[in-house]
């Protein structure tokens, strides 16, 4: 049996399958619930919260945690899959590979837009396909150079746009599209696909 405060996991009992909910304990003063892209739930709590006031707070809120993950498991159903190969099995020529597929299209374009970059990363990012820091170093999704050559490019042109103008203002969106027209077509397909784990 375990010992007040010490849950670590805690099966929501009301829904049609009992979702397992992950507790997170931190120093923090509120009670925070999520669900993450890949399904999973987490609750995070204050450390001294007891399992009483825990299991009550997620007994109140089970409709909403119950909604939220069969959404995200409905879109990850729905989605297509980029059919990366998982990065843990990666091999040397596809690191490669995929290095000089990304950094091709970043010069093609920066050169293409007049803007400079600093720094080209390539990561394993879980929800993000790419980011501009305000240094101007660029980070991509390794999964991005499996997907076809419109959506890589336009992430590659979304990410150089805010070389001049670091957000997403009506400015931005006009940068955007004054380089890629169909931008909207590829935003639209990137928020259907899934990534691969691994």
């Amino acid at each position: 049996m375990e010992g007040e405060g010490m849950l670590s996991e805690y099966k929501l009992q009301g829904t049609e399958e009992n979702i397992p909910v992950r507790i997170i304990r931190s120093g923090r003063k509120s009670i925070g619930l999520e669900v993450t892209g890949d399904g999973t739930a987490l609750a995070r709590i204050p450390a001294r919260l007891s399992d009483r006031e825990l299991r009550e707070f997620l007994k109140k809120h089970e409709e909403w945690l119950q909604d939220k993950v069969r959404m995200v498991r409905e879109r990850q159903n729905a989605g297509e899959s980029t059919n990366a190969v998982p990065v843990n099995e990666l091999t040397a020529e596809d690191i490669e590979y995929i290095k000089k597929r990304i950094s091709e299209r970043v010069e093609y374009y920066s050169s293409f837009m007049g803007v400079s970059y600093g720094r080209v990363t390539i990561r394993n990012q879980k929800t993000r396909w790419g980011s501009c820091s305000a240094k101007g170093n660029l980070n991509f999704n390794y999964q991005l150079a499996y997907l076809p050559q419109e959506l890589l490019d336009y992430v590659v042109v979304h990410e150089l746009s805010h070389r001049r103008h670091m957000n997403h203002s009506a400015e931005f969106w006009q940068e955007v599209e004054k380089y890629y027209p169909a931008y909207e077509v590829c935003r639209k397909r990137l928020k259907e696909i899934r990534m691969v784990e691994g």
